[in-house]
C-alpha cells in the first residue's frame, strides 16, 4: 500500500489564512501552545516546558502580580497548572475556539498519509470528498451530490414540524453517509491517516479538524480572558503559600503578608471570568434525539 510521508500543505488555521510552511509536516514548527492529550496531566517530576504562548501568559501573570518589583512565589509548575485550568473551561465552554484545521493535498491513487504528531493525537476529524462512481458534478449543480439530490427529493419542500425533522435525523444520517460524496478514513498506529475510497485525483482537498490553540489565529479577548483567568487561579495558589503567616519578622516590627486578600480576589475573579465565559464566550447549545 503506497504511503505518503509528507503531503503538501494546502491552508493552515482556524481562518485558512495563508501559511508558510510548504508541507503538512511543516506545521510542528508552528506547534500551537496547548497539546490537548498532554492537558491537566503534569507531574511536579516532569521537567516543565512552556510554549511561546504559555510563556506570554506565564510572563503576564509575574507581571500583575508586581514582578520584578515583588518578589512572587510561584512555580513553572504552579503557573502550568494554572494555565490548564483556564484552558480546560474555555475548551468546556467554547470548543470552537479551540479547533484548529489544516488542509492537505492528496496524491492520486494513495490512501495513507503520515500525520504529525500534534495534529495525530488531537485529530478530531476529517472531511474529505470522495468521486463517486467516477461520475464528474457540474458547477453549481447539486446534481453531483447525490445526498442533497435524495434531500431535494424527498424532504426539501414536503409539509414537516420541527419534531419531524429532528425524528428524521437518523435516517437522513444513514442515508448521507450512503448516497454523499463523503469518504471516511481511519487512523492506523497512531498517527497513519487512511482515507476510503483511494483518492482518484490529486485536486481533492482533505481537511483536518483538532484540538488545539493556535495563537496565530485565536483572537485577542479569549487569549486575554486565559491570560486573566490563569492569574486568578495563580492568585489562589500563592495565597496558600503566603496564608501560612500573617506576618513575617522583619527590623520594622514584621511585613505584614496579603494571603487573604489574594484568596478573596482570586475566588472573586474567577466568579467574575466564569459569568463572562458563560454570557459572552459559550457558544449556543445544539439539540440532538436519543
Amino acid at each position: 500500500m503506497p504511503i505518503k510521508v509528507d503531503p503538501k500543505l494546502l491552508g493552515y488555521g482556524d481562518t485558512f489564512g495563508t501559511y508558510a510552511g510548504k508541507n503538512l509536516g511543516d506545521t510542528d514548527i508552528y506547534s500551537t501552545a496547548v497539546d490537548g492529550a498532554k492537558l491537566n496531566k503534569n507531574k511536579l517530576s516532569n521537567t516543565i516546558e512552556l510554549t511561546d504562548f504559555e510563556q506570554t501568559i506565564h510572563d503576564y501573570v509575574f507581571g500583575m502580580l508586581g514582578h520584578p518589583v515583588v518578589r512572587v512565589e510561584l512555580t513553572e509548575f504552579q503557573v502550568k497548572v494554572a494555565i490548564d485550568q483556564a484552558i480546560t473551561q474555555l475548551d468546556y465552554h467554547a470548543p470552537w475556539w479551540l479547533t484548529n484545521m489544516a488542509t492537505f493535498q492528496p496524491t492520486a491513487g494513495v490512501n495513507t498519509y503520515v500525520l504529525p504528531t500534534h495534529i495525530a493525537n488531537n485529530l478530531s476529524y476529517v472531511v474529505y470528498k470522495k468521486t463517486l462512481l467516477s461520475i464528474p458534478s457540474q458547477a453549481g449543480d447539486i446534481e453531483g451530490d447525490y445526498f442533497l439530490k435524495y434531500f431535494q427529493d424527498n424532504f426539501l419542500f414536503s409539509d414537516f414540524n420541527i419534531s419531524d425533522y429532528y425524528l428524521m435525523q437518523t435516517h437522513l444520517e444513514t442515508m448521507r453517509k450512503v448516497l454523499s460524496q463523503d469518504g471516511s478514513f481511519d487512523i492506523v498506529n497512531g498517527n497513519m491517516l487512511t482515507l476510503y475510497p483511494t483518492p482518484v485525483s490529486n485536486n481533492q482537498a482533505v481537511i483536518l479538524v483538532y484540538r488545539s490553540i493556535d495563537t496565530a489565529t485565536l483572537h485577542p479577548f479569549y487569549a486575554n480572558w486565559v491570560q486573566r483567568y490563569a492569574l486568578a487561579v495563580c492568585k489562589g495558589i500563592l495565597s496558600q503559600s503566603r496564608g501560612k503567616f500573617n506576618i513575617l519578622p522583619s527590623p520594622g516590627g514584621g511585613a505584614q503578608l496579603n494571603g487573604a486578600v489574594l484568596q478573596d480576589q482570586s475566588v472573586r475573579e474567577m466568579e467574575a471570568l466564569k459569568k463572562e465565559l458563560l454570557t459572552e464566550i459559550e457558544e449556543p447549545p445544539t439539540f440532538g434525539l436519543y
